[in-house]
């Protein structure tokens, strides 16, 4: 693959902006020139990092210093068509064994136990990670990550790019999302003395729009089309932090999938290594973070092995599983109506299709009615998840009843799937063709909160009198004896 001209910074034209057109921020990839020890070396104020460069996905043979993040992917790989992001590098050498000791009980302020293989996390925390792992059935787990401080998965990211923000002295932080990324953005930009700026979809549940309010964000319903570039437009205009993507295909912000590494390192230290784990997949970052981070247990010698990745996506949608089918490094897909609004998202990127070639798993699609028994049988366990969030689960137990038991369990993780990003995972390779059958544990992330879910208070329960003459019949009706 021909590596892109570098495109240059847009400088935007803006004698009648309300913000500052100079300083910190004002481009993406741009964003601030690189302060004292920039380039090796933590080079932040957070001396237990040990991250030391950004290293392009479209090239890994290709590094920049980790400062500034590279908000819109790499600028040597990435074309007209598609951008691909930028990982985070660390001195692997230098990481104390006793780093994945157990955690000592205790206080817990949030994910800094990991710093060390973090970017440097300069934003206060708020506890988030330290999510339970709740056994559902024999070898099955749930990783709630609705116990995080604003009910979802996005607290591990949030910490790590407003930590970014403040890094590169940005007056504040935006995002363009209706939900959980919203919300998160919004809740650790107030924690770290931010402003935050949303642009949210114009049908953003009233829930959710009143809970990024809270935190004294300023919330901008616009046409979904338009959240990228008008993201784009602040960042250069108002200094502000993207959180958020600014390119065609997915990259997101280059630090922000590192927090999703904690998952990983934490499952294991209850667990191990389990055989695969079931991931909700809107852009890929959780998918892509989870599955760094056990690569990096096994490149620190603390496994010999990955779990399969198995994305599960709406089935009214899918680009991870469309550029898994195409052989592609993302793909663009039409989205049909489907209630699972956190990840029906039409565009994709390589992250994802890295985290299920390399790990041999597979991108799975899954309906509605499969999403929502799940979220009734996490209900039933003790768990009210966002229909969303419940695709993990309903991901397993649909590819589980496909499979069988004596079904193929897909693709060989540890066999060459090829040099370069263009040769994807060939044709149909890691789609829901490939049958599931796993030997060991399984872990399904649950992402968030039911409260996230549209339409939440809207059944109102009708009063009922109180007399045991109304009472009996209610309770008969829903099986309770007397």
């Amino acid at each position: 693959m021909t590596p892109a001209t570098p495109k240059p910074p847009t400088t935007p034209d803006t004698p009648n902006s309300p913000c500052p057109t100079t300083g910190p921020g004002t481009s993406p990839n741009v964003t601030a020139a690189p302060g004292p020890g920039s380039g090796s070396g933590s080079g932040s104020g957070n001396s237990a990092s040990l991250a030391t460069a950004q290293r392009s996905l479209g090239d890994p043979a290709l590094t920049y210093p980790l400062w500034p993040p590279l908000t819109a992917g790499c600028p040597r790989t990435s074309t007209d068509e598609v951008a691909f992001p930028v990982e985070v590098d660390y001195a692997y050498d230098q990481v104390d064994p006793r780093l994945f000791a157990a955690p000592v009980p205790g206080r817990w302020t949030g994910i800094d136990h990991w710093a060390p293989l973090l970017p440097p996390l300069m934003a206060p925390g708020m506890g988030e990670g330290r999510t339970p792992l709740v056994e559902i059935a024999d070898g099955v787990y749930v990783k709630d990550e609705s116990r995080n401080p604003t009910w979802s998965h996005k607290d591990r990211l949030n910490r790590v790019t407003a930590s970014a923000a403040l890094r590169v002295g940005a007056p504040g932080t935006v995002v363009a999302s209706s939900g959980n990324h919203a919300a998160s953005a919004a809740a650790f930009a107030a924690r770290a003395g931010l402003r935050c700026v949303v642009l949210a979809s114009a049908d953003s549940p009233p829930a959710v729009a009143s809970f990024v309010r809270a935190y004294g964000a300023v919330v901008l319903p616009v046409p979904a089309e338009a959240r990228w570039p008008l993201a784009r437009m602040i960042a250069e205009r108002c200094g502000f932090h993207p959180v958020t993507n600014l390119t065609r295909t997915h990259t997101g912000h280059a630090f922000g999938p590192e927090g999703y590494k904690t998952i990983a390192y934490e499952i294991h230290a209850e667990i191990g290594v389990p055989a695969a784990v079931f991931v909700p997949t809107g852009y890929g970052e959780m998918l892509f973070g989870v599955w760094k981070g056990f690569t990096e247990l096994r490149r620190l010698g603390l496994t010999d092995r990955v779990p399969r990745m198995y994305a599960a996506e709406p089935d009214a949608g899918g680009p991870l599983h469309a550029a898994l089918a195409q052989g592609r490094p993302a793909a663009r897909v039409d989205v049909g109506a489907t209630d699972a609004y956190g990840i029906d998202c039409a565009v994709g990127g390589y992250r994802g299709v890295l985290a299920v070639r390399d790990s041999g798993g597979a991108a799975l699609l899954v309906s509605d009615a499969h999403m929502r028994e799940a979220q009734r049988e996490l209900a039933a366990n003790g768990m009210w998840a966002e229909l969303s969030g419940a695709a993990g689960l309903a991901a397993h137990r649909a590819a589980a009843h496909r499979a069988g038991p004596h079904a193929d369990p897909g693709p060989d993780p540890d066999a060459d799937t090829g040099p370069g990003p263009d040769t994807g995972a060939g044709s149909g390779a890691g789609t829901d063709t490939d049958a599931v059958a796993l030997d060991g544990p399984v872990v399904c992330v649950s992402t968030s909160s039911g409260f996230k879910d549209r339409g939440v208070g809207a059944d109102v329960p009708v009063p009922v009198d109180p007399s045991w003459e109304a009472v009996a019949p209610r309770l008969r009706a829903a099986g309770i004896g007397m």
